[in-house]
């Protein structure tokens, strides 16, 4: 069905009235519910599921494009992960032994290695900031993700049930100086994120990245992982800065635009 520009706009509109007051409040309650969220995570010694990604980028034309992704996260802390990515870029899987980083490239069968011993808290900022390779959903991954997540937020928004892929969430919008980002959180007393979209208010077009989680499991349901590395496909090793296209943005584009 095609709606004209009017009628889209009144839908908005419609919509927006359509929110009850209470939703419009209600900022200590949404702390409240990220705080338990966040404990319960933190609480977790080893947990694993399943995600989907979108990845919006703009062309200096204005047309926004979106680019999917799927993976797979087991973590087992403070000091292990294995995560895989498939998307229509590039297939890769990252492993941390609590010592050595193992990242590898299914496609070019090729991989890099890194000694980066330290937690799991450690490992994400290494990867943000001198590898440049973040993990996706990483702010979900760290011990504290309330403190991670509360940094710089500016206005705080409770706006009641939600539901995703079948499960009824608590859905949360927070607003910090630079980024807009919201939650899902599965109601019940297994509080884990089913949703999280940042929007990039400073990027034109606010672009926005999302993350939605799927066939969340913890303790004895987790698939045993000794998390070492093993070169089954006997791929070729190569330095960290030579391994391309790991990234959920493609090497051929740039943010605010595309080659």
């Amino acid at each position: 069905m095609k709606y004209s520009s009017g009628t889209a706009t009144a839908l908005a509109v419609a919509c927006a009235l359509a929110l009850p007051s209470a939703a419009l409040a209600g900022e200590a309650e949404a702390k409240s519910l990220l705080k338990a969220m966040s404990e319960y995570l933190a609480a977790q010694t080893a947990f694993s599921f399943d995600y989907d990604t979108n990845f919006e980028i703009v062309t200096p034309d204005h047309q926004k494009l979106l680019l999917a992704s799927s993976g797979t996260v087991t973590v087992n802390r403070p000091d292990k992960i294995r995560a895989t990515r498939s998307g229509g870029f590039a297939n890769v899987e990252l492993i941390f032994d609590g010592k050595q980083l193992t990242i590898l490239g299914k496609d070019a069968n090729a991989y890099a290695q890194a000694d980066a011993p330290g937690s799991l808290d450690h490992l994400i900022d290494e990867l943000r900031d001198k590898f440049h390779k973040p993990v996706p959903g990483a702010d979900l991954l760290v011990s504290n993700v309330y403190d991670e997540l509360m940094q710089d937020v500016v206005d705080v928004k409770d706006l009641g049930s939600g539901v995703i892929a079948g499960k009824e969430c608590d859905h949360l919008a927070f607003r910090g100086k630079e980024v807009d980002w919201q939650i899902w959180i599965a109601q019940g007393a297994i509080p884990y994120p089913c949703r999280y979209v940042i929007t990039t208010r400073e990027v034109d077009q606010a672009p926005q990245y999302s993350v939605q989680i799927s066939d969340w499991k913890t303790g004895a349901d987790v698939a045993p992982d000794d998390f070492k590395f093993a070169n089954a496909t006997n791929a070729k090793k190569i330095e960290p800065k030579d391994l391309s296209d790991f990234d959920e943005l493609p090497s051929h584009m740039i943010l605010g635009g595309a080659q």
